[in-house]
């Protein structure tokens, strides 16, 4: 990064400093000039722990850090997700700092995704190491305590509007789970017991008891 780009940095890293100060958390922020992938990533890491995404029109999304009952109930998520494809053998487990790079040019990342292994072995190794140009098949949001529900739903939207095939939003708070395909209106279950995956990750399944308890 050039001189004049760690001084754009630092300027929005010092104005962001401040407005965190002073307004609940998440926000939207549009840069004047938008961030490049570089400046984004080094940006993030500037600000750690704080979690950002970009939208497509370049603004950025600030959102708290998970609280420490979120926290667990993602890590839980994730590592259900995580044991069953390592036993399945069919593709990747991606976590909550794993951003992609999608279709409409956003930058996101889910609580946990599932990538299949010819669309991981498809990106370029260089690229790993960045935000990859990759939509995984399957995602799971888990909704935090500080987790409006319109702005997640727009995001469960967004995710399958970029070629996710099946989506599943976990809200802990209402024991409920939303399920998104594409061309198909979102199906709640209320306290399920289990949700079963399909699809790309058909043979999964979530076990709600491991995750409400």
């Amino acid at each position: 990064m050039n001189v004049a780009n760690r001084a754009f940095t630092a300027e929005y890293t010092d104005a962001m400093s401040f407005a965190l100060a002073e307004i609940a958390l998440p926000i939207r922020v549009r840069p004047e000039n938008p961030m490049t992938d570089d400046e984004f990533m080094s940006f993030c890491a500037a600000n750690e722990p704080l979690r950002f995404e970009r939208d497509a029109n370049g603004e950025i999304i600030v959102m708290s850090p998970t609280g420490t009952e979120g926290g667990s109930v993602e890590l839980d998520v994730a590592g259900e997700l995580r044991d069953w494809a390592r036993q399945d053998g069919r593709g990747k487990v991606l976590g909550p700092n794993s951003g992609c790079k999608l279709a409409d040019g956003s930058i996101r990342a889910a609580d946990a995704a599932w990538v299949s292994w010819p669309r991981w072995n498809s990106i370029d190794a260089a690229e790993r190491k960045r935000c990859a140009r990759v939509c995984p098949e399957f995602i799971i949001e888990v909704r935090s305590e500080s987790d409006r529900l319109p702005p997640l739903e727009a995001k469960m939207n967004l995710w399958i509007d970029n070629g996710v095939e099946l989506a599943w939003l976990v809200d802990p708070q209402e024991k409920a789970v939303t399920i998104y395909r594409p061309g198909q209106e979102p199906e709640c279950l209320v306290e399920p017991t289990s949700v079963q995956g399909n699809g790309p990750v058909a043979g999964f399944e979530l076990i709600m008891e491991r995750i409400w308890g």
